[in-house]
């Protein structure tokens, strides 16, 4: 199955392609050519941010890695940034990989989170 095709058979854009696309709200704090990065809805920390890839090609994290390894290393370059302006650089990066880990949204995307953690757990989205 070619990329194209996986494209082909999502019935509709996740949730993020649409808050890109303006149709759901949520708050854009950076944004690169390939790559944008949103508030969590639900924080898990003072600093809780979505470094999200502009295509839904990716479905995890794993196929990323195998299918555009300079996306995945330009989304740790985007979480770095974002880690400096929004957390004086110390955060941790997490990738949920499917339904049992807390995946809940399956278009590839990594949580940065800093400052103190909160009791409930990271997983989720």
């Amino acid at each position: 199955m070619t990329a194209v095709d996986r494209l082909d058979g999502m019935s509709e854009p996740s949730i993020f392609t649409r808050i890109l696309q303006g149709e759901i709200p949520g708050t854009i704090v950076a944004e690169t050519e390939r790559v944008f990065v949103l508030q969590d809805i639900s924080p898990q920390a003072p600093v809780h941010l979505l470094v999200i890839p502009k295509t839904q090609e990716y479905r995890d994290v794993v196929e990323l890695a195998a299918g555009d390894p300079s996306l995945l290393a330009e989304m740790v370059q985007t979480a770095k940034a974002v880690a400096e302006d929004h957390a004086g650089g110390q955060f941790r990066l997490i990738f949920n990989t499917g339904a049992d880990a807390g995946q809940t949204v399956f278009h590839v995307h990594a949580h940065v989170l800093a400052g103190e953690l909160q009791e409930k757990s990271l997983v989720g989205h």
